[in-house]
């Protein structure tokens, strides 16, 4: 007698509900299934009701005579329970929430603010654009806590205390490059006052879009079930737990009746092709076209193997068009697809063409999107009515994760490397000949091939000269845009299947060329390149089993400025797999998204910094849809009392301003129990002070989920301030204890020798 159990994920204290519902079959065996990190935040929920799972079970047989809490290794999508077995089964989803959601959460934290640090320059909301010069401790009032000092124009300071930290924002530009704001002047004021002007126009404008976007309708996708499974079937490779669910949530998206727009972030080699492959299959099973855009012929003709391996032996008939093809076949390309017997095309943007008509067109796949300018991608999407999109790129450019943050594009992360793949080690140094010499030898040796690009092609033949001179034994193919495609075509397409020991060429190698053998790259004045490009460059290499490495030369005649040594300094830092996300969140930071809405990429993100930009960009959403902006922070507390990170606790002075400012920022209970079981694993039992400072946080999330905007506690009593649009009467029905109210405030008598973080959670009901 199977019987399915309500959700816990709706309920506004899920850990509560689920230690209450738990005790009331405390006769029986009860199992809390997920994955490890969802099983870790479920005994991190658990825990703080005096509840611990007795352990793990590996297999079914283990269940056989056990009773009590047990965690289970077991996958499920839904809890029940097995009234004649006693057996009461809990899935993390209905608990945690869908795993759907995770992603938008991994998302947030991918994309977070980078650290702060000692001379960063950063962005106060109450005083503006400062550098960040210490950390101390000031003692006030009988508290001793951190703060923070912060310089501005004219060498003034202001002292910013931990409870403010949460209004301080890393800028993302270089100290010497920015103008500081001055402190007493209305100057900062005005020029916050006229970019929220803005955002909240384009935040209007992002609404109506998103709106929109639900109204819209499109042609359901949803082919027979046993074909694409055939299909599918022909992938040799096990899918990764991203893969599989961002397969599943594009199939979904096409069978939901409204037009997807999808982008899948995963770096080179994480399994993008096999998702736009599954949507390929399903649209074209569907009976619709699908067009497949790549910037290069090279990634075309890489594409094409791919569709047509997969695809032979079935009725879809793929087509390509880019400059490879004779007049005859595009010419016979451009028919197949009027007539609709091509069902799937491969296509450059070649695609985009006058005489170019799909007539069934139901998807478009656009791969490294980040190559595309926005007018191509309008043109494509534009070939037919409520077509479905998805674009797929290892580095999105600022505006793509920019309208991904705010809810215009829904998110795939491919964030698991395939089995066996080792990061790339890299190297950011002026060139050295020796260095350069002894990589390209080395990587001959253990025969592999290796990789160097330049920036121009100009600089081609200086480089070939150099490479003449210190591996002069070395077989070097060269390849670059001046080439006929045909002759690009055959330089790199020879390289792949082994001619030669060393490719030399431009960036246009960035991508699609798979070379299982090359292990090492070179570029050269690495300073001309973006970092998405260089990202992109480098995963070329370290595609098979062999340890790839990248040097990052610059050259060692010319000054390069610290912004751009500070810039290029991201590729050493994220070099583990996996990161291009991360590189293009540094990207936003320092370049700034742009309007969403138009061609500007620079857009007024320079005024203010990006992070702050992001966070006023999402009160002002908030706004436009009806959830007031206040519901987003948790209640500010003016208590008399507050917690602390101590010195001997966190002795880096720089680990505890994030701390701290990650503290402030969480809006999550979850979120916050995570904060403290990391402080516990990182430094160890936490102390007094940081218990004290967690619990204050606690109680300021709580209050704000109550709709209260400010917590005020003196002496004599405690007030509670309601935001604006709350009724102070519903709020006060939720409360314990006697008040008086007014206006918007609700004031309670404070109680003599009682502690105030106590009384106020009694007050709230927690």
């Amino acid at each position: 007698e199977l019987e399915a159990i309500p959700s816990f994920a709706a309920e506004r204290f899920p850990g509560r509900a689920l230690a209450n519902y738990i005790r009331e079959h405390d006769n029986g065996l009860v199992l809390l299934c997920g994955s490890d990190a969802e099983r870790k935040r479920l005994v991190s929920l658990l825990k703080r009701h005096d509840l611990q799972p007795q352990g793990t079970l590996d297999d079914l047989a283990d269940l056989v005579g056990k009773s009590g809490l047990w965690l289970a290794n077991i996958d499920l999508e839904t809890a029940f329970t097995d009234k004649r077995g006693q057996l009461l089964v809990i899935a993390a989803a209905d608990v945690l929430g869908s795993r759907m959601h995770a992603e938008q959460v991994d998302l947030a934290m991918l994309v977070a603010p980078l650290e702060l640090r000692v001379g960063d320059v950063v962005v106060h909301e109450n005083f503006g654009v400062g550098i960040l010069r210490d950390l101390t401790q000031v003692r006030t009032d009988e508290l001793e806590q951190d703060t923070i000092q912060l310089e501005y124009h004219g060498d003034t300071k202001v002292m910013v205390p931990v409870t403010d930290f949460g209004k301080l924002w890393r800028y993302g530009a270089e100290a010497d490059v920015v103008s500081l704001d001055r402190l007493n002047t209305e100057a900062w004021d005005k020029k916050r006052a006229a970019v929220s002007t803005e955002i909240d126009e384009a935040a209007k404008r992002l609404t109506e879009l998103a709106r929109q976007r639900l109204t819209a309708e499109a042609t359901v996708l949803k082919p027979p079930k046993k074909d694409v499974d055939r299909l599918a079937a022909r992938f040799p490779y096990v899918e990764t737990p991203d893969q599989a669910a961002a397969i599943k949530a594009v199939l979904d998206d096409l069978a939901s009746g409204h037009p997807m727009n999808r982008l899948i972030c995963g770096d080179v080699g994480f399994g993008k092709t096999e998702i736009a492959l599954r949507a390929a299959a399903a649209a074209a099973l569907a009976g619709r076209q699908v067009a497949v855009v790549a910037p290069t012929t090279v990634l075309v003709r890489q594409h094409l193997q791919s569709f047509e391996r997969r695809f032979a032996g079935t009725d879809i008939k793929v087509g390509t068009l880019s400059g490879l093809n004779t007049a005859a076949e595009t010419a016979a390309t451009k028919e197949g697809l009027r007539s609709g017997e091509i069902r799937v095309v491969v296509a450059t943007h070649a695609i985009a063409g006058k005489d170019v008509e799909l007539p069934d067109l139901g998807l478009v796949i656009i791969d490294e999107e980040q190559r595309f300018g926005a007018r191509l991608k309008q043109q494509v999407q534009e070939m037919a009515e409520n077509v479905h999109l998805l674009s797929m790129t290892a580095t999105p450019i600022p505006r793509s994760l920019q309208a991904a943050m705010v809810g215009l594009q829904d998110v795939s992360i491919l964030a698991t490397p395939p089995a066996r793949r080792r990061p790339i080690r890299t190297f950011l140094a002026p060139f050295d000949a020796a260095t350069a010499r002894t990589a390209l030898l080395r990587e001959a040796r253990r025969g592999g091939q290796s990789f160097v690009v330049v920036p121009r092609i100009e600089d081609i033949e200086d480089v070939r000269a150099e490479l003449q001179r210190i591996v002069s034994n070395l077989d070097v193919v060269v390849a670059h845009g001046g080439l006929k495609p045909q002759e690009i075509d055959a330089a790199l397409m020879g390289f792949a299947n082994g001619d030669g020991d060393v490719l030399l060429a431009t960036n246009i190698i960035e991508s699609g060329l798979d070379v299982p053998r090359a292990n090492t790259m070179l570029v050269w004045r690495t300073d001309r390149f973006g970092l998405s490009q260089l990202h992109q460059l480098r995963g070329r290499v370290g595609r098979g089993r062999a340890q790839g490495v990248a040097y990052l030369f610059l050259d060692p005649e010319q000054e390069v400025p610290e912004n751009t040594r500070a810039r290029l300094s991201t590729l050493e830092a994220f070099d583990r797999l996996g990161s291009g996300f991360h590189i293009s969140a540094r990207d936003l930071e320092l370049r700034g998204a742009g309007d969403l809405l138009g061609e500007d990429q620079a857009g007024h993100v320079h005024l203010i910094g990006s992070a702050l930009y992001q966070q006023l960009l999402e009160r002002a959403l908030a706004e436009t849809k009806g959830e007031p902006a206040e519901n987003i922070r948790p209640a500010e507390l003016n208590i008399s009392t507050t917690g602390s990170i101590p010195m001997d606790y966190v002795p880096e002075a720089v680990v505890r301003i994030n701390l701290y400012a990650r503290l402030q920022r969480i809006t999550k209970l979850e979120d916050l129990d995570e904060f403290a079981d990391e402080l516990e694993d990182r430094f160890g039992p936490v102390p007094e002070a940081v218990e004290r400072l967690i619990a204050i946080s606690r109680l300021s999330i709580n209050a704000g989920s109550m709709h209260i905007e400010r917590i005020d506690a003196g002496p004599l009593g405690i007030a509670l301030t309601v935001v604006g649009h709350a009724d102070p009467t519903k709020i006060s029905s939720a409360l314990s204890g006697e008040f008086k109210s007014k206006d918007n405030r609700l004031i309670f008598d404070r109680q003599d020798g009682r502690d105030v973080v106590e009384q106020i959670a009694e007050i709230l009901g927690f």
